[in-house]
């Protein structure tokens, strides 16, 4: 029986560690038949050996979506090896310290410009950089961490989230036309390398302990990669500007 990825061809950013959603999200896609491609900066050779680990070899690319260069030259590269595109994954979120743990109000303009570029404006322009490469329509899914709340320690990442899902409406809204799709899985906390670089996490984590419905495990990235996965298939054909909450449930708790 063959994979809801079969025969599509995924370019993929973010795998930093093997406990990354994006690492499983690239496992999931190649165990349902997809050709992947990822991306890394600033150290490809880190995700070269990351990639090891999956089901089938991966070409890495560098690529650093706030520089206009790498930008540019994606779409050679990506066709050179894959020919084209029908999804793309942004798995990318930066914000320098002093914009995270508790400093909101003392945090300075380029600190959240840097965070504001790398984290939301990036699905714009890693999209754009990749449109050329899908002809016959394609699916874009971006990884959110709810923007509703204002969580502990999240700061600036937390308005930084907001203006990423924003953005991922509007592109749906002008790419429909073109016949590509584009989501946000919406994932509970993992331990991943962006959670630990969170000063506090752990306060911030012990909310799915407290009022998750179903168990969370912080450890299993799994969940949300097949949700990434599912939304790149052909499985939602008619679904865009959508926020598919992976996260055991604790969005909809009240209390």
């Amino acid at each position: 029986m063959s994979g809801i990825l079969e025969g599509k061809r995924v370019l993929i950013t973010g795998v930093l560690m093997e406990s990354s959603i994006a690492f499983h999200t690239a496992k999931v896609a190649q165990e349902q038949g997809a050709e992947v491609i990822l991306t890394a900066f600033p150290r490809p050779t880190l995700t070269e050996r990351i990639a090891r680990k999956l089901p089938r070899p991966a070409k890495v690319i560098e690529l650093d979506v706030t520089n206009d260069e790498h930008l540019a030259r994606v779409e050679d590269v990506v066709r050179e090896e894959l020919g084209g595109l029908d999804g793309v994954v942004h798995s990318i979120g930066f914000a320098p310290q002093d914009a995270l743990g508790g400093n909101f109000l003392n945090t300075p303009f380029e600190s959240v410009s840097t965070a504001m570029h790398v984290s939301a404006f990036s699905l714009k322009s890693l999209t754009m950089a990749c449109l050329p490469l899908m002809q016959n329509g394609g699916s874009v899914v971006g990884l959110t961490f709810d923007a509703q709340f204002a969580w502990p320690q999240y700061d600036w990442m937390g308005p930084a989230k907001a203006a990423l899902e924003a953005t991922s409406r509007y592109l749906a809204r002008d790419l429909g036309p073109r016949r590509v799709r584009c989501n946000l899985i919406s994932a509970g906390p993992i331990g991943s390398m962006a959670a630990k670089s969170i000063p506090g996490f752990t306060d911030l984590a012990k909310v799915w302990d407290e009022r998750s419905p179903l168990e969370w495990d912080m450890a299993d990235p799994e969940p949300a990669g097949r949700g990434v996965v599912a939304l790149l298939s052909d499985f939602f054909p008619k679904t865009t500007g959508e926020i598919v909450h992976v996260d055991g449930g604790v969005h909809m708790m009240g209390a």
